[in-house]
């Protein structure tokens, strides 16, 4: 019984501590720093991942599949994720700096950034990507390693028979 109630206080919104104000400028300074856009590519970014491994599981998906499927996650499930992440601001922010915030994002001069900033994160990620594989797949990078694991001294494990 009280591991049950345990789960239960981890799996509520910590919204108990909060002031309702605060609360509400936490949200208002998701939506205006352009976060609340950022979870919004990130889920899609989520699905496109998951989709690979739903369109290799089955054959002639018609269109209108993932016309839905691309519903699956909801206004209602986003509500959900910003109930976890207000929390972790108001852990982090007293309510002073959450306003400071706000009149900064609320400036025009962060309009472009706000809007410009999901296209940079997924170029600037397709960027890393590529370089991590480039970087990790290198000659170079291979010496460096196989010298290190020299240095150290390291042995393979020892595999089954």
């Amino acid at each position: 019984m009280i591991a049950v109630g345990c789960v239960l206080c981890l799996v509520q919104p910590a919204f108990a501590d909060i002031s309702p104000e605060k609360e509400r400028d936490i949200k208002r300074l998701l939506k205006v720093s352009g976060l609340v856009e950022q979870l919004t590519v990130m889920k899609d970014g989520m699905l496109g991942s998951m989709s690979s491994m739903v369109g290799m599981g089955y054959q002639e998906i018609p269109d209108q599949f993932w016309e839905e499927y691309y519903q699956l996650i909801d206004s209602n499930d986003m509500e959900r994720l910003l109930d976890r992440v207000v929390p972790v601001y108001d852990r982090n922010m007293s309510h002073e700096v959450i306003k400071k915030l706000i009149e900064m994002f609320e400036n025009p001069f962060w309009e472009e950034w706000k809007t410009k900033m999901p296209s940079i994160s997924r170029e600037a990620g397709a960027a890393f990507s590529q370089w991590g594989q480039e970087i990790s797949g290198s000659d170079s990078f291979q010496k460096k390693l196989d010298d290190l694991i020299a240095k150290h001294n390291l042995k393979p494990t020892q595999k089954a028979p």
